[in-house]
């Protein structure tokens, strides 16, 4: 096991060293990460040893909408010597006329909060309402009446079963659908996967919670909230940064919303940002007097590894500053 995770350690030091040079960034701090506890390949305590062999001084730990694995992360975070930032990547619903689907809104917050057992366990209520089992339960039966064998258009060997999903997560996103059809029934292909669950496929139904009961939480907490990868589903070509994210124009009209909600800064750097991305992301930033953040949106060692995006020194004491 020791062997296996020195290895995982070093192939994720080399892949993030290669694409940092390609995308000629300094990282101080890498402030969005997924572990274990959502739908990341690495523990907390993993993920924070890997952040200390790169070189990173500060590492985000934002799991999808659950703060299981955070109190782990800062043990880790004290083991290792690196600064860990706490937070969760929420998952925002939106069904409009041109959109039907989720953004994610980035929370931080201070570490001594975990053990605020009244912020906790409101946090962990509204988090409760945009995903869980209700909402995999419900997913599956559409994917079943449209794809099952019986289907509109059966695709699927057999019924999709809520257990398969149940057993990789309590949490489950996107991602644990997609190992299980790839897994279980075979499907390899993107277009047909995406068909199955992407935004515009027509058994869709979007996670999340209402951006309005966010806002409301946040305004009565100290957190620092952020528009995670605003424009990585405009990245060109196929890749695992873009998913199924909406186009950026998409973004734009919605924006607006998340301004008036009050959030205080913008993910400019992102491994699914090209460079105009960025200066744009960086010109709304200005605009709209917004924090400069960037993570690498860490998944796995090889196809999402860490330490490949992030923010400099002197933005990140900026980020510090309003993190109180």
């Amino acid at each position: 096991m020791i062997t296996s995770i020195k290895t995982a350690t070093w192939r994720i030091k080399c892949r993030a060293i290669e694409l940092r040079k390609q995308m000629n960034q300094k990282i101080f701090a890498d402030l969005h990460n997924h572990t274990t506890a959502s739908d990341g390949d690495f523990t907390p305590d993993q993920m924070v040893e890997q952040a200390k062999s790169l070189g990173i001084k500060a590492i985000g730990i934002t799991d999808h909408d659950t703060l299981a694995g955070l109190k782990n992360a800062v043990t880790a975070g004290k083991k290792y010597n690196i600064e860990v930032i706490c937070g969760v990547e929420v998952s925002i619903r939106f069904k409009r006329s041109y959109f039907t689907g989720t953004l994610h809104l980035l929370c931080y917050f201070l570490k001594n909060r975990l053990w605020d057992d009244q912020f906790i366990n409101q946090f962990k209520t509204i988090l409760a309402q945009g995903r869980g089992e209700k909402l995999v339960r419900a997913r599956v039966n559409e994917i079943n009446k449209i794809f099952g064998p019986n289907g509109n258009k059966p695709l699927l060997k057999r019924k999709l079963k809520f257990e398969d999903i149940a057993a990789l997560s309590d949490t489950a996103t996107r991602r644990h659908f997609a190992i299980v059809l790839k897994e279980d029934f075979g499907i390899t292909d993107a277009d047909t996967m995406n068909l199955i669950i992407g935004n515009d496929s027509p058994a869709y139904l979007p996670s999340g919670i209402k951006l309005e009961t966010v806002a409301e939480f946040v305004r009565g907490n100290k957190m620092v909230t952020v528009l995670a990868h605003p424009a990585a589903g405009s990245f060109p070509g196929k890749g695992h940064y873009k998913e199924v994210l909406p186009d950026l124009e998409i973004v734009e009209q919605i924006f607006p919303e998340f301004i008036e909600a009050g959030i205080q800064g913008l993910e400019v750097y992102y491994p699914g940002h090209t460079k105009e991305h960025q200066d744009l992301m960086a010109s709304w930033a200005k605009k709209y007097h917004l924090l400069i953040t960037g993570g690498s949106d860490c998944h796995d060692g090889t196809e999402r590894p860490l330490g490949v995006r992030g923010i400099s020194e002197s933005d990140y004491i900026l980020f510090k500053d309003a993190l109180v």
